[in-house]
């Protein structure tokens, strides 16, 4: 591997004109630094990064903590940050803590290790301290993607899940269904606790309750959601529609719904929070509430660079995207009660 050294040999200059020329930092004139470029490209030569961040007191690393890299959502995620963090002049770092708070600590200190300038993280930790800190025991740079942390005081990104699950659960209502269930979040993430409570308002807003055996959790995991969903609509009086608070479970259920020899809407209505690359190709097409995604991560990475160029004392901005209601062809009108 070829060393700086290497490089000013070959150019016939000095190791300290490379480094200006690579860094950009002191006049180096046309003719020394086209003789320099040339011998970088000859030698195949790459820059020390832990050099470069000793001498600047950057990484230039982004870590970015996913909660659960199976669920197209997060991988969306991944592509989008993939796509913006080189316009910024970083590169990412990808951990997925597949939902596991032990994973999430053990992740979070490694970010630690590698000295990365910031952090963009899919919460699964309630109890995690945040903003996390470095070695030297300062905040780092934080912003929280798709769910909230009760207290910390850290940038988030959110969607507004409240009206999400009103908006379906009100077009499930217009349609004339009063004995709707759900296939809901985790109740310890703000994601699941703020779809069940727009289900919820949605519901008593119109003098309705749901039986709480048609409330089922199903963990955000497709396979969870497909067991649950035989169980509930096995019942003797099963709800006429269901909700079902993000797209990868309703891949469950849709599934479910296939084995048990159901159709959807003639035997129950289906409607989910989310929406994840290929389901419009599912027949029906899901009616859902869909999130901008892209629109999301780019603003996260705005206030991340943002925050590290800054300084992380500064208030924390909270921002909350809007989602749109999809209609498909999942749901009907309620064929009796």
């Amino acid at each position: 591997m070829a060393t700086i050294r290497d490089v000013a040999n070959r150019a016939q200059v000095s190791t300290a004109t490379v480094s200006a020329v690579i860094n950009d930092s002191a006049y180096v004139s046309p003719e020394l630094r086209s003789r320099v470029l040339a011998a970088i490209s000859e030698l195949n030569y790459t820059p020390s990064l832990a050099a470069r961040s000793l001498k600047h007191g950057r990484s230039q690393l982004i870590a970015l903590v996913v909660a659960d890299l199976a669920n197209p959502f997060f991988a969306r995620l991944v592509w989008a940050a993939e796509a913006a963090v080189a316009a910024w002049g970083y590169s990412l770092v990808l951990f997925n803590s597949d939902e596991k708070p032990e994973n999430e600590r053990r992740i979070l200190a490694r970010i630690r290790m590698l000295s990365c300038d910031g952090i963009i993280l899919v919460p699964v930790d309630v109890a995690s301290t945040i903003p996390q800190r470095d070695s030297e025991g300062e905040p780092i740079p934080t912003v929280l993607f798709g769910r909230t942390v009760e207290g910390q005081p850290t940038d988030t990104i959110t969607i507004d899940n409240v009206s999400a699950a009103r908006q379906v659960t009100n077009y499930l209502m217009d349609l004339g269904h009063t004995r709707i269930g759900t296939i809901c979040g985790p109740q310890h993430l703000s994601t699941g606790r703020e779809r069940l409570d727009g289900m919820l308002q949605a519901m008593r807003a119109r003098g309705l309750e749901p039986s709480p055996q048609h409330i089922r959790p199903g963990e955000f995991r497709e396979d969870t959601a497909y067991s649950v969903a035989r169980d509930l609509l096995l019942q003797p009086d099963p709800p006429t529609a269901l909700y079902v608070a993000n797209g990868v479970m309703a891949l469950g259920v849709m599934r479910a719904l296939a084995d048990l020899g159901l159709k959807c809407p003639d035997d129950i209505s289906i409607a989910s929070t989310d929406t994840i690359p290929g389901i419009g190709a599912l027949r029906p097409r899901l009616t859902r509430t869909e999130h901008p995604v892209v629109d999301m991560t780019n603003e996260a990475l705005r206030l991340l660079v943002d925050r590290i160029n800054r300084g992380v004392r500064i208030d924390p901005r909270n921002v909350v995207f809007q989602p749109s209601l999809v209609v498909g062809e999942s749901c009907g009108p309620c064929r009796g009660q």
